[in-house]
C-alpha cells in the first residue's frame, strides 16, 4: 500500500519517480497531508495537465493533485459503491477510516468487491464415485489445472472480498487441515471437524455463526463461474432468507409423448424438450436461519429449504449464467480437466 501513497508536500519530480515504479492501470498515487489524511490523488495525466498550467518539477504535489477524488469509508456498506466505482473504470480505490486516514487500497482487478458475508464450504464427503482417486485423497484436494478443486472456490470467494472462510471436514480430515495450515489466495481458512457425518449442511451447526447477516454455504467439490456479487445483490434486493444458485437442466425426449385422460389420448407432442433449474449446491442463507440448525444432528440442505418454505420464509433462486460442474464422477472430473486446459482464466467471477 505504501508505494501508492505520497505526501502533498513532496515535489513533482519525487512523484514522477514514484509513479515510474508502478505499472499498468495501477499508476495512481494517493495523496495525504501532514496528519496522514487523504486529500487527493495523482496520476501521470494530472502531472501533464499541471505542466500545461505552468507547474514546475520542483513544485509540490498539492499543486498538481486531483482534489475531486473517490474513496470508501471503512465500516460502511461498500459493496454497491465499489461496484459502481468499478463500472466507472476506477481500478484503485482507497478505503478511509473516520478521520480520512488511508487504511487500505483496493485493486478492483484483484478484489472486485467486498461482500459483507462469510462463507462455509462442505468438504466432509468420501467421494466414493471417484474411487480409486479418493481412496487416499479427499475429493476437494484433487487437482484441476494447477490447484486443488477447493482452492478454485477459495480464490473465487477471495475475489469478492470474502475473507472469513470455514471448511467443514470429516473424511481424510488431516489432509485438508494440513492443506489449509497456510493461507490460500490470501485467506486464512479455518477448518471445523465433524466427528460423525452430519449431512450436506448439518456441520454448519459446528461453526460460529453471527446473529445477523448472511453466509455463503456451498459444496467444495464443484467448479463454477457463478457471480457471488450478483447473487448477493439479488439476495438482498429480494429480502430472501435463502437464495439457491440454480443451473439450467434440459431434458429432450426422443419420442412422441402422449397427453392422456384416463385411457383416452388427447394429443401427441413430438420429441419435446423440457427445461428446469437444478439446485447447484451453492446457497446464500440468513445467519438467523443457519443458527436454527440443530447441533450434532444430520441435516441436509434440502431439509433446511423445505422447512423454510413450510414456515413461510422467503426462498428464491439465482440462475448461474456460466460454468457449473459438479465433480461427482470420473466423467465429470475429466470434463473439468479438459475445461481447464482450454481456458487460462477460469473461473471468471464477473
Amino acid at each position: 500500500m505504501e508505494r501508492h501513497i505520497i505526501s502533498d508536500k513532496a515535489t513533482i519530480i519525487e512523484a514522477l519517480e514514484k509513479l515510474n515504479l508502478l505499472s499498468g492501470g495501477r499508476m495512481t498515487l494517493v495523496v495525504t497531508d501532514e496528519k496522514g489524511c487523504m486529500c487527493g490523488t495523482l496520476t501521470d495525466g494530472d502531472v501533464r495537465r499541471a505542466f500545461l498550467r505552468g507547474v514546475a518539477l520542483c513544485d509540490s504535489v498539492a499543486d498538481a493533485m486531483n482534489r475531486n477524488y473517490s474513496a470508501l469509508h471503512r465500516g460502511s456498506e461498500i459493496a454497491a459503491s465499489l461496484r459502481d466505482m468499478r463500472i466507472r473504470g476506477l481500478r484503485l480505490v482507497p478505503v478511509l477510516d473516520a478521520y480520512n486516514r488511508v487504511v487500505s487500497i483496493i485493486d478492483t482487478h484483484v478484489t472486485r468487491t467486498i461482500l459483507p458475508v462469510r462463507a462455509i464450504l462442505m468438504a466432509g464427503g468420501k467421494g466414493e464415485r471417484l474411487r480409486p482417486l479418493t481412496l487416499t485423497t479427499p475429493k476437494p484436494l484433487l487437482q484441476v489445472g494447477d490447484r486443488a478443486i477447493i482452492d478454485h472456490n477459495i480464490e473465487a470467494l477471495a475475489s469478492v472480498g470474502i475473507s472469513d472462510v470455514t471448511v467443514t471436514v470429516n473424511y481424510l480430515a488431516e489432509q485438508l487441515e494440513e492443506h489449509f495450515s497456510t493461507p490460500v489466495s490470501g485467506v486464512d481458512v479455518k477448518c471445523v471437524r465433524e466427528t460423525v457425518p452430519l449431512g450436506t449442511i448439518g456441520s454448519v451447526s459446528l461453526c460460529d455463526i453471527p446473529e445477523s447477516g448472511d453466509t455463503v454455504v456451498m459444496n467444495s467439490d464443484l467448479l463454477t463461474s457463478v457471480s457471488f456479487e450478483d447473487m448477493y445483490f439479488h439476495h438482498r434486493s429480494e429480502k430472501a432468507d435463502i437464495t439457491i444458485a440454480a443451473t439450467p437442466y434440459n431434458i429432450s425426449v426422443p419420442y412422441a409423448i402422449l397427453a392422456t385422460d384416463g385411457s383416452r389420448v388427447k394429443s401427441l407432442e413430438e420429441k419435446p424438450s423440457y427445461s428446469f433449474y437444478a439446485n447447484a449446491g451453492i446457497y446464500m442463507i440468513s445467519n438467523s436461519l443457519l443458527r436454527s440448525i440443530p447441533a450434532e444432528t444430520r441435516t441436509d440442505a434440502t431439509d433446511l429449504i423445505e422447512s423454510a418454505i413450510a414456515s413461510g420464509l422467503k426462498v428464491t433462486y439465482f440462475p448461474i449464467n456460466g460454468t457449473w460442474i459438479d465433480i461427482g464422477s470420473p466423467a465429470d472430473y475429466a470434463h473439468a480437466q479438459e475445461l481447464m486446459r482450454q481456458v487460462t482464466d477460469f473461473p471468471s467471477h464477473s
